[in-house]
C-alpha cells in the first residue's frame, strides 16, 4: 500500500498523532510519503526524530492508495487540493476541534489504518463545486473548486453588499447582505449551517443558497438541485469584493460575472464501519439532544 500523509502543524496537539501514525506505518511496512512542507515543518520542531525511511512528495498521482490528513476539518479542505481528480481516497485524522470531516480520533489511529489496510471501509463520494469568472481572475483558475462552499462577502467595508443572483438564466433575487454562501451537502455543516442553513446528507443531489446577515426577513436558505448553473453579480459602495473557495480567497472586482456549477469530479473520502453521518451528526452537533431526556 501506497500512503501520502499530509498536515499543516507539528504542535503539541499534533506531534503524539502523527507519531503514532508513522510508527504504525512502519510496523505495517507501508510505503508511506510525507508531503515536503509538513516534512519540513517536522523536521524543523523535531530534529531527533528520524522519519528518514519516509520519502516526500510535492504532487499526486494514481499510483497512490490513500491520503492521510492529520489536523482538522480545515487540513482536508487543504489536502484536497493535492487529490484533484485522481480518485485517491481521503480520511482524517482529528487533532482539531470539531472534527465533521476528519473522523479519526487520537486514539484510534491504529485500529483505523488497520481496518484500512485490511479493507474495512467504504467510500463516500462527495460533490464538489467549481467556479469561473468573467474577466478571468488567476487565484482561482488555478484551483477552482471546492469541497464545502464558495462564498462572496464584503470587503474593506461595513456596509452591506447586493449580491444578484440568477439560477440557470433566470433571476431569483438581489440579495441586500453581507455575503452569500453556496454549499455542497458536505459544506452544510460548516458555514452555511452558521448562517441558518440546513443540514444536507452527503448523497443529496443539492446545493444550498445560504445569504449571511441578510437585511429582509423573507431571504431564507434556498435548496437547489445541484444539476443548478449559478450566475452572481456584486454590487456595493466599495469597488471590490471577497470570494472564498473552502480557505481560499481572492479579490474580485465588482461587476465581475461569478459562475458556480457541479465540479465534473468528486472526491472520494473513507468511511470506518463503525462510523456514519448520522452518528456523527449525534456525536459532534449533538443533533437532537434534549437535556429533559
Amino acid at each position: 500500500m501506497k500512503v501520502a500523509v499530509f498536515g499543516r502543524f507539528y504542535n503539541k496537539t499534533t506531534s503524539s498523532s502523527v507519531e503514532t501514525l508513522f510508527n504504525y506505518l512502519l510496523k505495517k511496512d507501508v510505503d508511506a510519503y510525507i508531503e515536503t512542507e509538513f516534512y519540513n515543518i517536522i523536521k524543523a520542531a523535531a530534529p531527533n526524530n528520524n522519519y528518514s525511511n519516509f520519502k516526500t512528495f510535492d504532487d499526486l498521482d494514481k499510483s497512490f492508495d490513500l491520503l492521510v490528513s492529520v489536523g482538522g476539518d480545515g487540513t482536508i479542505l487543504r489536502a484536497i487540493t493535492f487529490v484533484k481528480d485522481i480518485d485517491i481516497p481521503i480520511i482524517g485524522i482529528n487533532t482539531g476541534r470539531l472534527g465533521f470531516l476528519a473522523t479519526i480520533q487520537v486514539d484510534g489511529i491504529e485500529s483505523a489504518i488497520q481496518d484500512i489496510i485490511d479493507g474495512k471501509y467504504t467510500i463516500s463520494e462527495r460533490t464538489l463545486l467549481s467556479v469561473e469568472t468573467i474577466p478571468e481572475n488567476e487565484d482561482i483558475t488555478s484551483l477552482n473548486f471546492a469541497l464545502n462552499e464558495i462564498a462572496v462577502n464584503r470587503k474593506n467595508t461595513t456596509s452591506m453588499i447586493s449580491v444578484e443572483t440568477y439560477l440557470n438564466g433566470e433571476y431569483l433575487t438581489s440579495y441586500w447582505s453581507d455575503g452569500l454562501i453556496v454549499s455542497s451537502p458536505t459544506g452544510s455543516t460548516g458555514y452555511s449551517l452558521s448562517c441558518g442553513g440546513p443540514v444536507i446528507t452527503p448523497n443529496t443531489n443539492s446545493f444550498v443558497l445560504t445569504p449571511i446577515a441578510p437585511h429582509n426577513l423573507s431571504a431564507r436558505p434556498l435548496v437547489i438541485p445541484d444539476s443548478t448553473e449559478i450566475h452572481l453579480k456584486v454590487a456595493g459602495r466599495e469597488d471590490n469584493h471577497l470570494i472564498s473557495l473552502d480557505s481560499r480567497i481572492a479579490t474580485l472586482d465588482n461587476n465581475t460575472l461569478i459562475i458556480i456549477k457541479k465540479a465534473p469530479f468528486k472526491i472520494k473520502m473513507i468511511d470506518l464501519l463503525n462510523e456514519s453521518f448520522l452518528d456523527t451528526l449525534r456525536k459532534k452537533l449533538l443533533w437532537g439532544e434534549d437535556t429533559r431526556n
